[in-house]
């Protein structure tokens, strides 16, 4: 090989280590930038948890605060959007348009991220049986408590959300699985166990 044909390989091989090196950059930064932003999201939808004139009327906008989740067991604080859509979840979690408001009747249907935007789902799969998981409104403080361990579903499968086991109100909590992959959804089922009058909701979350 000429001495010009191996610096040219050599300048080309450094390229491509360069390249690999930037995108292999990006690709560990991405999920803190995406959690970056999700914070930025989380402080702005606080106050918009007072309205509670917008949610008696059944008012609130997709991308607009709806409820507060928490789940003790595993440290989850988060302020819930209404919609699911790819803009809306970059808040972390987005309640299901077409399921009911929490504390009513039926099956209400919660998405959020599992790896990135506050990854506030990430422990989804850790719940179990007798856990809790509230949901503060303007309205009212719910509590749920899981019915079961956490099971997966094809990613075309609604039937979780669709439907529910029973009369009452339940909550269902839906993410991606496994980690960093879309390939199915992880379900975990709770059901309303008590409610209260509304409390503070303006505190912000702790994540």
């Amino acid at each position: 090989m000429s001495v010009g044909r191996a610096r040219t390989l050599r300048r080309g091989l450094t390229a491509a280590a360069i390249a690999l090196a930037i995108a292999g950059t990006g690709l560990l930064s991405y999920p803190f930038a995406t959690d970056l932003w999700a914070a930025r999201l989380q402080r702005g939808l606080v106050a918009g948890l007072s309205a509670s004139e917008d949610y008696r009327l059944g008012k609130v906008k997709p991308g607009e605060a709806l409820t507060r989740l928490e789940i003790p067991e595993l440290d989850v604080d988060v302020v819930v959007v209404e919609g699911t859509s790819l803009a809306a979840l970059r808040a972390g979690a987005g309640h299901y348009p077409s399921s009911p408001l929490p504390g009513k009747n039926g099956n209400v249907a919660i998405a959020g991220h599992r790896t990135t935007y506050g990854r506030p789902f990430n422990r989804l799969d850790e719940l179990v049986r007798g856990d809790k998981v509230i949901l503060t409104t303007p309205m009212g403080r719910h509590v749920y408590e899981v019915t079961g361990e956490a099971f997966v579903v094809e990613p075309t499968d609604w039937s979780p959300i669709n439907e529910f086991p029973g009369k009452g109100s339940f909550l269902t909590l839906t993410t991606c699985h496994p980690e960093g992959s879309a390939r199915y959804r992880i379900v975990v089922r709770a059901r309303l166990v008590r409610t209260s009058d509304a409390v503070a909701v303006q505190e912000e979350p702790a994540a």
